[in-house]
Formats: structure tokens, C-alpha cells, sequence
């Protein structure tokens, strides 16, 4: 991070690319809530993680099972700062001006044979040591190859059309790309996007717990066995870390869900 000189000819993004590291770690400052806060933020993610059904109410009484008692407000507060919404059915499902950009779910009893068929796109809260990051992963359906991942401090809506621009122009444009009905997918910048390229857009049904579980699957995983138990101090080190736990992920680690084959392999014999 030293060797990067803003007052240099080459831009902030171009000695990036050079140094290979993420651009957003650069810009990473730690975000400015209490350590009380984020550590109450890393015990309600630990706790969602396990049981994405929580709401506030369920959070609150999951904290009050550990003996820590917060009131409702900050609870919700927080929450949403995560980005984090439990599953379960709601009533009026779709507010005025976000209908039109809500689109059915293409995925069910659907025939995933090949790459590139189907991606799925999610985004996640990543705590860390003093401050937290966003973290949005593409998989392949098929394969379970992790096609891209960025990390960001923000839950911008930018974020994702910027990711998947990158990995279309490194393996080609899926089919069919799924999400949830987050308000970084249900708006004209992400639609439009998939329409321009000519990818169909598919979205979970509101309340759905299992529309999109390849990519939440991993999410859990990546948490269980690397964030949860090596806490980054710095966005530098996040990305370091997320990075060598998913090139293990795609490249070493056989997955049972795809007959305990290596996700690299089946994506690459698809090919």
C-alpha cells in the first residue's frame, strides 16, 4: 500500500492493477462506529449466519440468550448498516417504485448442465478487526467456481455492474444471472446492465430461503473457516486472505454437490 503515490503520473486504478490490489483497499478507512457497536455487529452476523430467519426481534432475543442486552432501535439501526434482511414472507412485496424492476425467478426446475448457464450474485457483510467491508461474490451454478468477488466499503449499486463487466470479459457472459431483490438489483442501473448484454435477469422470490443458496452457501463457508477466525485488521489483509481462501476454494477443495469434483476442473472441462 506504501508504494502507491497519488501524486504520480499513473492513476490510483492503473498502479492498483500493477501492484494487484484492490483499488478499494486503497480508499479503506475504518468505518466510524464504536467497538462496542462492531463487536455487537460481528456476535448478530455469527448469529444471522446460522439463522437467516432473524429479525429484530429474534436478534434481540438470540442477545439476550448470550446476556447482552441492546434495545430494539440499535438492533435495526445496525442491521440495516450490515445490509442484512431475514427471510421470511412479507407482506406487500413490492413497494411503488421498485415493482417494475422486480423480476421472476427463472431457476426453478431448471436444468443446470453446463458453464456459464446460470451465475448468482450476493452480497455480504464482512467484520473485522476495528471497521467492516462489503464483500459481493459471482459463482457459477454449475461448476461452484467462484468467477468473481470485490470487495467495497459501501453498498453502492455501482459495485456489482463494475464486477460483472470484469468477469464477463474474462470467461464470457452467463445466460441467465440471478440475485435477490436487494435494492442494488431492483433498480434501472443493474437492469439495464443485463439488458444491454442480453442476459436474462432472474431474482429470488421475496422470503425465499433457498432461491439463491450456491453463492449464500459459500458466503457461510468463507465466514466459518477464514473470516470468523482470522480477523483483519486492514482491507489489505481482508483481501489477501479472502483471496488465497478462495483460490483453495476453486482450485484444491472438491466439492460434494458436484460429485467431489474440484470446481476449477468441471468449469474448465465445460469450457
Amino acid at each position: 500500500m506504501a508504494l502507491v503515490d497519488p501524486s504520480h503520473q499513473l492513476s490510483i486504478r492503473k498502479q492498483s492493477e500493477v501492484l494487484n490490489i484492490p483499488r478499494s483497499s486503497f480508499y479503506y478507512k475504518p468505518v466510524g462506529e464504536s467497538i462496542e457497536n462492531l463487536d455487537l455487529m460481528e456476535t448478530m452476523d455469527r448469529l444471522f449466519t446460522e439463522d437467516p430467519t432473524l429479525g429484530v426481534i429474534g436478534m434481540q432475543d438470540e442477545l439476550r440468550e448470550q446476556g447482552l442486552f441492546y434495545n430494539v432501535k440499535r438492533i435495526r439501526r445496525l442491521l440495516r448498516k450490515m445490509g442484512v434482511e431475514p427471510i421470511y414472507p412479507k407482506r406487500n412485496l413490492s413497494k411503488l417504485g421498485q415493482a417494475k424492476y422486480v423480476y421472476p425467478y427463472l431457476l426453478r426446475n431448471l436444468t443446470v448442465n453446463r458453464r456459464n448457464q446460470v451465475w448468482a450474485i450476493d452480497i455480504t457483510y464482512i467484520p473485522m478487526a476495528k471497521g467492516f467491508m462489503y464483500l459481493t461474490g459471482i459463482i457459477d451454478v454449475y461448476s461452484r467456481y467462484i468467477v468473481g468477488w470485490q470487495l467495497s466499503n459501501s453498498l453502492d449499486k455501482e459495485t456489482q455492474t463494475t464486477l460483472l463487466t470484469a468477469c464477463i470479459e474474462k470467461y464470457g457472459k452467463p445466460e441467465i444471472i440471478n440475485s435477490d431483490q436487494g435494492s442494488q438489483y431492483t433498480c434501472s442501473h443493474w437492469v439495464e446492465t443485463l439488458k444491454e448484454g442480453r442476459i436474462r435477469v432472474s431474482m429470488d422470490g421475496k422470503g425465499r430461503a433457498t432461491d439463491n443458496t450456491f453463492i449464500e452457501r459459500f458466503f457461510r463457508t468463507l465466514k466459518h473457516k477464514h473470516v470468523y477466525l482470522y480477523p483483519a485488521d486492514d482491507g489489505l489483509t481482508l483481501y489477501k486472505g479472502i483471496n488465497k481462501f478462495i483460490e483453495k476454494y476453486n482450485n484444491k477443495r472438491r466439492h460434494q454437490g458436484i460429485g467431489r469434483i474440484k470446481p476449477v476442473e468441471l468449469f474448465k472441462l465445460a469450457a
